[in-house]
């Protein structure tokens, strides 16, 4: 069995990771799109590193675009085989999936538009037509159910707790009538989240590949969360007369703060403005996670029982037509924003972010990781001006962080889900998505637990888990 690392390997998007057994038989975990890695990022989403029509199985942890985004690449390059994933992760890589194919096909448009007469008429990465296609190679598991895909190959899903519907992806590879276990985390979540259950733990593995977004990090406490919305919210609309603008993605973080402001408002503590939901996508993810209680954790429970509706308040519109969301734009009045996407690389956010970055009584709210590529990671760098189009923007307005609020477990909660692992009988553990100095701090840690094997794949790179001695950093 070989193990080969596409994407997310020392970065944290594009997860690709690719499993070939001796009888050539592949399974592909994650067929997930680079984003945030500036110029290069169209390089890297243009090049699998394999060929799909080779490809056996594909098996999806969660709906991510970094996880799921190349999908429809994938099956437009060949693959024909089934897509492994729970129902709710169906649920949302559909909405996902069509949204990205129209900034693709965007994006192309624009693009040839722009493009001088000698040059190549540029193809969308994908089109509609392709995640159609993909959509009808899906085949859902329910969590806690072993499924033979294959006489060699049984795969089980437990809750990851990332997002609805998220999926740690737990092997039985059977070679030479031997069995080898391998799990893949997926991306792990946190352990007392504020909507979702916590991370399942799970049988012992022979090989894990792990995810390390934030292996060197202590989050804060949930529970503040709540009171900093407050403070910024009310320092900024109410003292100053400003506007609170937050890039958010459109799954999970954005559900995340409409319960967090609810919250507010069960306590009588949210300030009196109005609240923008401003992305046709969060308003479907928002109905998904509606629509897949079995997610909830008993906290979420127990405020349905006073409050049916956790996700929504006195105050709030879902905006989304473009002319309601230009309207915006010429609303001076104080308001709460809240627009995809988190990292500020499309979405309506970005015509949000230069209405008011150039005004001091503004406030830019970042909720969670972005990649150091990327307008909402440089905003968070601090730099001091900021390119967007077309135009070098000064940056004026207050820029504010709450970085307890990532779905991407710390190094606790990521050591906590490895619980209930025998270090020892870990054959190798292979750390994904991450940055590389995030990674090498965390195998560290993992070492001084016991994990004497771990390994910081790079990109491309294959490991041969027959011939290759363990190796570890």
């Amino acid at each position: 069995m070989k193990i080969a690392f596409h994407g997310a390997a020392r970065a944290v998007t594009g997860s690709k990771h690719l499993i070939t057994l001796t009888n050539q038989t592949q399974i592909l975990l994650d067929c997930g799109m680079f984003q945030g890695m500036g110029e290069s990022t169209e390089k890297l989403n243009s090049y699998f590193g394999f060929e799909p029509s080779k490809v056996t199985y594909m098996i999806l942890s969660h709906a991510h675009i970094d996880h799921c985004g190349l999908l429809p690449r994938l099956v437009a390059e060949g693959f024909k085989g089934n897509i492994f994933c729970t129902p709710a992760t169906m649920d949302l890589a559909r909405i996902l999936l069509m949204d990205s194919a129209k900034i693709q096909e965007q994006d192309a448009e624009y693009a040839n538009k722009k493009r001088p007469e000698n040059e190549e008429v540029e193809e969308a990465l994908y089109t509609e037509e392709d995640v159609i296609k993909t959509l009808s190679q899906f085949k859902i598991i329910d969590y806690d159910t072993s499924f033979d895909i294959c006489p060699e190959i049984s795969v089980c899903f437990t809750d990851a707790g990332h997002i609805v519907g998220s999926a740690a992806v737990h092997l039985t590879i059977k070679e030479d009538g031997k069995p080898t276990r391998l799990t893949f985390s997926g991306d792990v979540g946190r352990y007392g989240d504020l909507i979702l259950k916590s991370p399942q733990i799970f049988s012992q593995a022979d090989y894990i590949i792990m995810e390390s977004t934030y292996g060197d990090s202590l989050h804060k406490d949930l529970e503040p969360i709540e009171n900093m919305l407050y403070e910024i919210i009310q320092r900024t609309c109410i003292e100053k007369r400003g506007k609170v603008v937050i890039p958010a993605f459109s799954v999970g973080r954005t559900q995340e703060l409409l319960y967090a402001l609810n919250n507010l408002e069960l306590k009588h503590k949210l300030p009196d403005v109005p609240f923008y939901v401003d992305s046709p996508l969060s308003i479907q993810a928002t109905e998904v996670l509606k629509n897949h209680p079995e997610v909830y954790n008993n906290g979420v429970k127990e405020v349905m029982k006073i409050d049916e509706d956790p996700f929504s308040f006195k105050g709030l519109k879902f905006i989304e037509s473009v002319a309601e969301s230009k309207a915006l734009n010429n609303d001076n009045r104080p308001c709460v924003i809240i627009s995809a996407s988190g990292m500020a690389e499309g979405g309506r956010v970005r015509h949000h972010i230069r209405n008011t970055i150039g005004d001091q009584k503004n406030t830019i709210l970042m909720v969670g990781y972005a990649s150091p590529g990327s307008l909402a990671g440089k905003l968070m760098a601090g730099d001091k001006q900021v390119y967007l189009f077309r135009e070098n923007l000064d940056v004026v307005a207050e820029i504010r962080s709450i970085r307890s609020m990532s779905a991407h477990g710390d190094y606790e909660d990521l050591l906590q889900f490895l619980s209930s692992q025998d270090p020892a009988l870990v054959k190798q553990l292979f750390l994904v998505h991450g940055e590389y100095p995030v990674q090498q701090h965390f195998a560290k840690r993992l070492n001084e637990h016991g994990f004497k094997h771990v390994v910081i794949p790079e990109y491309h790179q294959v490991f041969d888990c027959e011939t290759e001695p363990a190796w570890s950093i």
